[in-house]
């Protein structure tokens, strides 16, 4: 697996770290879904299963090249390489584009998850009532999920613990998306803006020899929360991956079935012509995070108007799925390549 790989492989699996890495941090859009489409999904959570009590034994043992082996080190490097560029300069990208045309992003993200939903389904054949009824439960709860409103930030160190650990499902569960469960929880600003903001602005100041920020209170509180919200995720990672490794391998149709019907529900996050509603006190006024910006309630939904704005919409959308197609298209190429 490790040494047939060849340089246009290993690139590309850092482009797909890049989209999982973007995709994470879309409220309503889950990495796994971008694993899923783009064919490395059973052998993310294989990697990852990997890390267990036998890898530690070898790491902790000095057999480091052993060790690299057996989780399939190679692959996660580059994968997780990805993940760590796109957080620092994709989704600062994707960032001013939801900011700025945020409706054309939307559509885009619509466009991919109909195309995800296609791609899963196509070869999936196992329907009965087991598969059906997984099916409905996966879109009641991701329905359910995308209605729920938002809470408070809080910034105590077992809770972000525990949002990391929530948090990272995304990266293991596709259509379960970690960012939009962080809207939920109320941390979303605090965990993936002001904590990494933080990171990025105490490496630029450790560049230029400045260590003032060790006085600063408030970054100091904010690599802390970032330094438990990573511990949390990674041990959601492991601990997800061992869960889904064991119920693909035993329950895979019914797995699937659930997977698809999560993808489906997450369409209502998606929804491209939606208004957001904002958080409000007592006396009228917004209630503000951080950074002080307004606290998202929810979002009303709507259907749009036919006008020159909702067909390029339309056409976002379709751009979306030829995203998907291509992807999958690639995808067979290289199997067929490996074969």
């Amino acid at each position: 697996m490790e040494n047939s790989r060849t340089f246009k492989d290993r690139l590309f699996l850092v482009i797909k770290g890049l989209g999982m890495g973007a995709a994470n941090k879309v409220p309503g859009v889950s990495g796994g879904v971008v694993a899923f489409v783009a064919g490395f999904y059973e052998e993310f959570i294989f990697s990852l299963q990997r890390i267990n009590k036998t890898a530690f034994k070898l790491l902790f043992n000095g057999r480091f090249k052993s060790f690299y082996g057996y989780v399939n080190g190679r692959f996660l490097v580059l994968l997780f390489s990805g993940m760590i560029i796109s957080f620092f300069s994709v989704s600062k990208i994707l960032d001013y584009f939801l900011k700025n045309h945020e409706l054309y992003v939307w559509g885009l993200f619509f466009g991919m998850i109909i195309g995800s939903i296609y791609y899963i389904n196509k070869d999936f054949n196992d329907w009965n009532y087991k598969s059906f009824t997984a099916l409905a439960i996966g879109i009641t709860l991701g329905v359910s999920i995308s209605f729920l409103d938002p809470a408070m930030e809080n910034d105590n160190l077992l809770f972000v613990f525990f949002c990391g650990i929530i948090s990272v499902s995304g990266m293991t569960l596709p259509g379960f998306s970690g960012s939009f469960i962080l809207i939920l929880l109320g941390n979303y600003v605090l965990l993936l803006v002001d904590s990494v903001n933080a990171l990025y602005d105490t490496f630029s100041e450790i560049v230029t020899g400045d260590f003032s920020f060790l006085q600063n209170e408030v970054r100091i509180r904010l690599l802390k929360v970032l330094t438990l919200f990573t511990l949390g995720s990674f041990t959601g990672l492991v601990t997800f991956s061992h869960v889904l490794s064991y119920v693909l391998k035993h329950y895979k149709s019914i797995t699937t079935a659930s997977i698809i019907g999560f993808i489906i529900g997450s369409l209502g996050v998606v929804w491209p012509w939606k208004k957001t509603i904002f958080k409000m006190q007592d006396d009228g006024s917004f209630l503000l995070d951080s950074r002080n910006e307004k606290i998202i309630s929810n979002y009303e939904r709507f259907l749009p108007e036919l006008n020159s704005e909702t067909y390029l919409a339309f056409g976002y959308v379709i751009i979306g799925i030829l995203i998907v197609l291509a992807l999958e298209w690639y995808g067979q190429r290289t199997k067929r390549a490996h074969v």
